[in-house]
């Protein structure tokens, strides 16, 4: 996590508290020309578009006041989406036994990302069941070996 998106869940994360909303994810991120400060909030049953405008609207409130990027960027507040990224020890727990999709600083048993169904959570591995062409094996993973983790939708 890069300083600037630190100091943005610092400010923002009382905001997000107040309003009963879960912060996801803060992103910042250069593309082309633009610059966006991507926040992902979430709560029981989801998030729409009128919450995402109520959070939008209090965070700008909150980064107008003390805001640690000095060039012009966008804000954009969703929802994490049905493929919402997997970081925090809650998110872990709560992803056992979904479809997961993860992706490797290494690769392991062959593979650098695995997708299927998150089995087992401990604070030093994760096990997957993963399908190998028509067979189906348990992988254990590392976590300190995971470069990123979502959820996944499969078919």
């Amino acid at each position: 996590m890069s300083k600037v998106t630190e100091q943005v869940e610092s400010i923002i994360q009382p905001v997000l508290d107040d309003l009963n909303f879960e912060l996801v994810e803060v992103e910042y991120t250069k593309e082309g020309k633009d610059r966006f400060l991507r926040v992902s909030i979430d709560k029981e049953g989801g998030v729409d578009l009128n919450d995402c405008a109520l959070a939008s609207e209090k965070i700008s409130e909150m980064m107008d006041a003390e805001d640690p990027i000095q060039e012009m960027y966008y804000l954009d507040v969703a929802s994490p989406g049905a493929e919402r990224p997997i970081k925090k020890e809650k998110d872990f727990q709560n992803a056992v036994s979904k479809p997961v999709f993860v992706s490797l600083y290494a690769p392991i048993e062959g593979g650098k990302e695995w997708l299927g169904i998150l089995k087992e959570v401990t604070s030093e591995t994760i096990t997957m069941e993963v399908k190998e062409k028509s067979k189906t094996k348990q992988v254990e993973i590392p976590r300190n070996k995971i470069a990123k983790a979502r959820h996944a939708v499969m078919l």
